[in-house]
């Protein structure tokens, strides 16, 4: 039973960029834009380039216990390393946070209509 779901972030920096691959994350920099960034099980990737050269991944996962953050995050970071690698991109200081949404302290709002009910 998967009862609990974990927002993981996967964070780093692009590494020793040529000037087409600069080139080419700028031509795509609309759809990987910080405001419209959002956890999806596949990943959404964000980034600034004209501004400093690092990124975050954000990934939802799920599990049922505690310890299913742990593999959860291990394929987070998996996943963020092909996307990269699949693109010819250099990375470091790549490192993970993760979050499970079930002991995220609630609301106002959600207290409040946790109450209600």
């Amino acid at each position: 039973m998967t009862d609990r779901d974990f927002r993981i972030i996967v964070r780093g920096a692009f590494d020793a960029l040529t000037d087409d691959q600069r080139a080419a994350l700028r031509a795509e920099a609309a759809q990987h834009d910080v405001l419209f960034a959002s956890f999806t099980r596949e990943g959404h990737l964000s980034y600034d380039i004209t501004a400093r050269a690092d990124f975050a991944f954000r990934f939802l996962e799920s599990g049922s216990a505690d310890e299913d953050v742990v593999p959860a995050t291990a394929r987070a970071e998996a996943a963020a390393q092909a996307w990269l690698s699949e693109r010819g991109y250099a990375w470091k200081n790549l490192r993970s946070t993760a979050e499970d949404m079930s002991k995220a302290p609630l609301s106002k709002r959600q207290r409040k209509a946790r109450a209600g009910s």
